[in-house]
């Protein structure tokens, strides 16, 4: 428990074109985006807000924060301009905020079509992890194959095993 990951690339959401240059002002010129959605299995429910709850989502916060910023590095040494998403507060990392926040949890449904319920914070249905899962958000303008490439070799330094192709 708590240790499995589904990662997948997308392209971006509805909601992110139309907010893209609110949401990441420094990327005006970006034509192609694409959006990486990082989902880690929680130890607990993340429904409850507890202490325990919310150390787990602490837990997760960084373990998504140490992979993106590898991830993202790696793709900006490589020309392609790269951010992830903080979850605690919706804004890019790397890039000035814009004035609105990403929301991960509304396109992680968007895209994967997974339920929500809406708590004192929304919350993710996984198929098999039910509310267990903790989701997280990475946007670049790399090919997905070079995004694949570069998460292979950084994602079994986190801990986590190769990426599957079909993520894309």
């Amino acid at each position: 428990m708590g240790k499995a990951i589904q990662i997948s690339i997308h392209n971006p959401s509805q909601y992110i074109c139309a907010n893209c240059e609110q949401i990441l002002p420094d990327w005006k010129q970006q034509q192609f985006l694409w959006v990486v959605v990082v989902l880690q299995q929680a130890r607990y429910p993340l429904v409850e807000v507890t202490g325990e709850v919310e150390r787990e989502k602490e837990r997760l916060r960084e373990k998504f924060m140490r992979f993106g910023c590898d991830v993202a590095f790696n793709l900006r040494d490589r020309s392609y301009v790269t951010d992830l998403i903080d979850p605690r507060t919706g804004y890019p990392l790397l890039s000035h905020p814009g004035a609105v926040p990403h929301d991960d949890t509304a396109v992680v449904k968007a895209l994967l079509g997974y339920p929500v319920i809406k708590n004192k914070c929304s919350v993710l249905v996984h198929p098999e992890w039910g509310t267990a899962v903790y989701p997280s958000i990475l946007l670049s303008e790399a090919p997905p194959e070079i995004i694949l490439q570069v998460m292979n070799v950084i994602a079994p330094l986190h801990g986590w095993t190769e990426i599957n192709k079909d993520a894309v």
